[in-house]
């Protein structure tokens, strides 16, 4: 039987306020849903293979609102051990290349089917946009079946599917400031696809939300993208603008790039993947019609409103740069 969420209501009363288990609470996304629970004075139970990757959130919280556990999501011993006695639970966990069944398929019904046999009140699992049993990408089809695995363990699992995250400490917008940052000439593969970047910090305060009310999100399959979408070679040309780059681009044909990523698999130092080329063949934007942040009370903050706030370093001069933000 799940418990109700406890929270921290009555005068003259002890306190109970619910822990949160975070599985993946030591990545980008992570880093930021944990800050958001502690926000709300919830207690968060950080779950990683290494917990030591994530002892500086240790700090950012109140004295024993942190805890930190070894678990793994393809082991189910450990995972029962760290959601034992937590209101609810957040799986946090994915990969752009690897074993995508183990970690996206069984590895999330692992965890719904410990945080159920818990009792948690909620389950909290981060798919992506482009989740699709028919995806022409095995990426696309393990986040679909790992939905489907999800809800057949725990009915009332919420689901969120983000777009392209954007932060200080990601591997999107700031692999593209590098090179461009470097490099006077750069290729551009598949141009023309489209993205809607979202701020991690929105989509941490979303994650947080749905955790700690699933009265209202419990159920429900909510796609996160920012205010506007944007091609990925006009984001290439605003992050060169953003840095003060005279970088020129160069669009690299699709026969030539699908040549590209056929050997993605096995070629060290290779651009894209097989499997990363079938992901671009669709727009990366939420579905018309979907749920998405304003289910959450969040209007998204757009890329351009933030990113120049770090990609200042990479200019030629840093903060010191003509133009670059305050």
């Amino acid at each position: 039987m799940r418990r109700p969420l406890r929270c921290g209501i009555g005068i003259g009363k002890r306190q109970m306020v619910p822990l949160v288990t975070l599985f993946g609470g030591g990545g980008f996304l992570g880093r930021y849903v944990a800050q958001e629970l502690m926000k709300t004075g919830a207690r968060v139970r950080i779950a990683e293979r290494d917990p030591s990757n994530a002892y500086d959130l240790k700090p950012l919280g109140g004295l024993g609102q942190s805890q930190f556990v070894a678990a793994s999501i393809t082991d189910p011993v450990s995972t029962r051990r760290a959601v034992e006695g937590a209101d609810a639970v957040i799986n946090l966990v994915g990969v752009l290349a690897g074993d995508f069944q183990k970690l996206h398929v069984d590895g999330a019904r692992t965890v719904a089917r410990a945080a159920r046999e818990a009792g948690a009140s909620a389950f909290v699992q981060i798919s992506a946009i482009g989740a699709d049993a028919n995806s022409a990408s095995a990426y696309g089809r393990s986040k679909a079946d790992g939905e489907t695995a999800v809800h057949a363990e725990f009915a009332g699992a919420t689901i969120l599917r983000p777009s392209i995250l954007f932060g200080p400490e990601d591997s999107f917008v700031n692999k593209f400031a590098s090179m461009a940052s470097h490099l006077p000439v750069l290729p551009v593969i598949r141009g023309p696809v489209r993205f809607q970047p979202a701020w991690v910090a929105d989509v941490a305060q979303a994650v947080a939300a749905a955790a700690l009310d699933p009265e209202r999100h419990a159920g429900k399959t909510y796609e996160l993208g920012g205010p506007r979408a944007i091609s990925m070679a006009d984001l290439n040309a605003w992050i060169a603008d953003a840095i003060g780059a005279k970088t020129m681009f160069v669009p690299v044909p699709d026969a030539i790039a699908a040549a590209m990523a056929r050997f993605g698999g096995w070629l060290p130092g290779a651009p894209i993947t097989a499997d990363q080329w079938a992901m671009l063949q669709k727009d990366n934007v939420p579905a018309p019609g979907s749920e998405g942040f304003a289910a959450f009370g969040i209007e998204p903050k757009p890329l351009e409103a933030i990113a120049p706030t770090w990609l200042v370093r990479y200019r030629r001069q840093g903060r010191f740069s003509l133009n670059a933000p305050v």
